[in-house]
């Protein structure tokens, strides 16, 4: 059965928040990672990799707040606190400035890691019947593989 926001447990609602918590943490650290590349990056690949990874942050950017609506729509808490994001996050921030090879290799495991958290969020929110939480981890999952391919596709 499809549940809406207001039709899921009180108890799904927080479940379902808490992971999709995770997932805006992960993909805020993410975005100012690749931000961070972007501002910084150098070497003879810098013009396709500054639009990269812009192309990556501006995504992410939209997509901390679409995750962020959701975990309202269920009335969670969003948590908005960059010391709480960075904290709960399996991504890693870097440390100093990485040659560009680096960033790309860094950035890429964050795609995974954020694919690999999104799916579960989606699957959770699948395990409740909560379709619209699901459709949007799956459309956030397919982005992270694509943006993980494209990354690797430099390192080959």
């Amino acid at each position: 059965m499809t549940e809406t926001a207001q039709s899921l447990s009180t108890d799904a609602n927080a479940q379902i928040s808490e992971a999709l918590n995770q997932c805006v943490a992960e993909t805020a650290v993410t975005t100012m990672l690749a931000q961070n590349f972007h501002w910084n990056v150098t070497g003879m690949a810098f013009g396709p990799l500054h639009e990269l990874f812009q192309t990556i942050y501006e995504d992410h950017f939209v997509a901390q707040d679409d995750l962020a609506e959701r975990i309202k729509a269920l009335d969670g808490h969003a948590e908005g606190v960059l010391a709480g994001m960075i904290k709960r996050s399996k991504v890693p921030e870097a440390e100093g400035t990485p040659a560009a090879e680096e960033m790309i290799r860094l950035l890429k495991e964050a795609q995974e890691t954020l694919a690999e958290t999104i799916a579960g969020a989606g699957e959770l929110a699948a395990k409740h019947g909560d379709t619209l939480t699901e459709d949007l981890c799956i459309a956030r999952g397919q982005t992270h593989e694509k943006f993980a391919w494209m990354l690797r596709a430099h390192l080959k």
